[in-house]
């Protein structure tokens, strides 16, 4: 008779080590594009609100009025129907949200 051998167990991995992250002279790390502060303009900041805020929070306060104001097509979500303060921002009434970055662009300004 054949004798059958229990399998071998793998060795546990270590925990990866935590790779070093590029510091900024002020000991933080560096904002990269998405996350550095921006001044948004007086037609954005009618939606956001006037404080400098980073293009991620920009995007997700605009979603979030976007939802709020059931501005959605109901027939294709991805299209968003402008109300007058998103008109000003997007410059027309209807935009896909793949354009929404594009049109957010015109609207803001890096701070110093």
């Amino acid at each position: 008779m054949a004798t059958s051998k229990a399998p071998a167990k793998e060795p546990k991995k270590a925990p990866a080590k935590a790779s070093a992250k590029s510091k900024s002279a002020g000991g933080g790390q560096k904002a990269d594009g998405l996350h550095r502060p921006v001044q948004p303009s007086p037609e954005l900041a009618a939606i956001v609100g006037e404080k400098p805020l980073a293009r991620s929070e920009i995007v997700s306060s605009l979603w979030e009025y976007i939802k709020k104001n059931d501005l959605q097509d109901p027939k294709d979500r991805r299209e968003i129907l402008a109300d007058d303060k998103l008109e000003k921002v997007f410059g027309k009434k209807k935009v896909s949200m793949f354009e929404m970055n594009k049109h957010i662009s015109n609207h803001v300004k890096a701070t110093a």
